[in-house]
């Protein structure tokens, strides 16, 4: 029995999927102070990243934990997204969810610092 997806196969399952992911970007980008913060960092960085990279390597680093942060924004949002649409009751759970995703913003912002530091003074 062939498998049935509401998505669509092949093109068609990648089209809606890049128009998924445009959807995605466009509510984080409205809903998200943080995220238009980052992102608005981000494009000078890439630049610095490019310009002061010694090498492919380096500048590999740089963009990657550059690019790191707005991936690890966008999934901390999707769990308070799904943490909201349970309810807007306050439960223990739901706040240690949101606080871990938080920490996870936290982590990879620290890991960019650490990464920049190493490759430009190391």
């Amino acid at each position: 029995m062939e498998k049935r997806t509401l998505n669509g196969r092949g093109l068609v399952r990648l089209v809606n999927a890049g128009r998924c992911s445009l959807q995605g970007l466009g509510y984080i980008w409205r809903h998200e102070e943080a995220f238009r913060l980052e992102s608005l960092l981000l494009a000078p960085g890439l630049v610095l990243a490019l310009i002061l990279g010694g090498t492919g390597c380096e500048r590999a680093l740089l963009v990657g934990s550059l690019l790191l942060v707005p991936l690890v924004e966008i999934l901390n949002t999707a769990v308070e997204c799904a943490i909201d649409r349970i309810g807007p009751e306050h439960h223990p759970l739901s706040g240690a969810a949101k606080d871990l995703g938080s920490t996870a913003v936290f982590l990879a912002i620290g890991m960019a610092v650490i990464i920049w530091v190493l490759v430009l003074w190391g």
